[in-house]
């Protein structure tokens, strides 16, 4: 691990660790206070997900010598805020349990593996890359609040890739940092410490949690983050055995639900900044970047309730930036993959466009019906019916 170990795969990690928490920690206060959870336990939740993410990470990385990053359900945080009227904190840790053992149930059975299996390389490929398309576009767009700081952050991102490509992102977070302190959009002040401690949640059984909580967290999390976890894994070029990461997740979820780790899964936005090449020049040692997420993951927790000042300390320009920046070589990796055989190709452009559009039908988000409408598009353009036989006639 140590030889294996550079300056890009730390900067990876970070960089992944800082994208993750900054986008949606608020999501998950927000999910934590709709159950009437107290500040002691919002941030034990804080820890059980930093925790929780960090020691599944590190150990699947080193299992299989590739960058896996399991991280919380995004969508399920508003799954959870959206149905919270009327369920209590004990109610939905029940939910919590419900989920991770119909994860851990797909893991062991192989279900969701096969049919991941019969999912082209072309339309993973659009999945992947319209979902990270968002965030380049949310890069760039926050140069109408901040020009400077996003242009600087451009050229900065150009000269690296120019001179020094394997620490480019690295050099476009060191010097937006600057650029930003210099503006005064740094919140140094709300920086403090505070140690999160564990609080347990007895679990409670209720039907309407249950079926209002639990199953749709469970549809929304694999609908919309393991699926294009999986992709990111394997248009990276890994071949990651999906039934066994589907499985810790659920274990993860299980063990960790009393005291707030309400679900885990495969990344798939923060897992492409440590599965690109910047996070190391050489594919077989990139994982390293993967098990530096991790680590960052359990000291993110462990600070618990300091983590909202460290956060709110960093503009979103900037971090969006950052994030924007080191996804452009996977999208242009992934649009390429996706469009490459004439066969697949519109298919691929309608699951990139109605991934990117961010529409949500049902809670379910983009992510899944773009696959939908990528795969009924290649149905109905293969889908041949039986010839008339000529007939004869004397």
């Amino acid at each position: 691990m140590l030889r294996d170990l550079s300056p890009a795969a730390v900067s990876a990690g970070f960089v992944a660790t800082l994208v993750g928490f900054t986008s949606t920690i608020a999501l998950i206060f927000h999910a934590a206070r709709s159950l009437g959870a107290t500040p002691e336990q919002v941030s034990s939740w804080v820890l059980a997900l930093g925790i929780g993410m960090g020691v599944t990470t590190i150990g699947l990385s080193l299992w299989q010598r590739a960058p896996i990053l399991i991280t919380w359900s995004t969508p399920g945080a508003a799954v959870i805020a959206s149905a919270a009227s009327g369920v209590s904190l004990g109610e939905a840790t029940g939910a919590f349990l419900v989920c991770g053992l119909l994860m851990l149930l797909c893991g062991v059975t192989r279900w969701f593996e096969r049919i991941m299996d019969r999912i082209p390389v072309a339309l993973a490929s659009a999945l992947l890359a319209g979902i990270l398309a968002k965030f380049a576009l949310m890069a760039f767009a926050g140069g109408s609040t901040h020009p400077g700081l996003v242009v600087t952050m451009l050229l900065t991102y150009l000269v690296g890739k120019r001179w020094w490509p394997r620490y480019a992102v690295l050099g476009v977070l060191i010097v937006g940092t600057v650029v930003a302190a210099s503006q005064g959009l740094l919140n140094t002040h709300e920086l403090k410490l505070d140690w999160a401690r564990p609080v347990w949640v007895t679990p409670q059984w209720s039907w309407h949690a249950v079926i209002g909580m639990g199953l749709p967290l469970f549809i929304v999390t694999m609908a919309s983050q393991a699926v294009p976890g999986v992709s990111a894994i394997r248009v990276s070029g890994y071949a990651a055995p999906v039934s066994p990461l589907m499985s810790w997740s659920g274990v993860a979820t299980i063990v960790l639900a009393p005291f707030g780790g309400y679900t885990f899964n495969l990344a798939a936005i923060t897992a492409a900044i440590v599965l690109s090449p910047h996070a190391h020049a050489d594919k077989a040692r990139r994982y390293t970047a993967a098990v530096m997420a991790g680590v960052f993951y359990i000291a993110m927790g462990v600070l618990g309730g300091a983590v909202a000042g460290l956060l709110n300390a960093f503009p979103a320009a900037l971090i969006m930036g950052v994030a924007g920046m080191a996804l452009l070589g996977t999208i242009a990796s992934g649009l390429a993959a996706s469009l490459r055989e004439d066969r697949f190709r519109e298919a691929a452009l309608i699951t990139f466009l109605v991934t990117l559009s961010g529409v949500t039908l049902l809670g379910v988000g983009s992510a899944f019906w773009g696959l939908v409408a990528g795969t009924l598009t290649l149905f109905v353009e293969n889908f041949h019916t039986r010839p008339d036989q000529d007939i004869d006639t004397p």
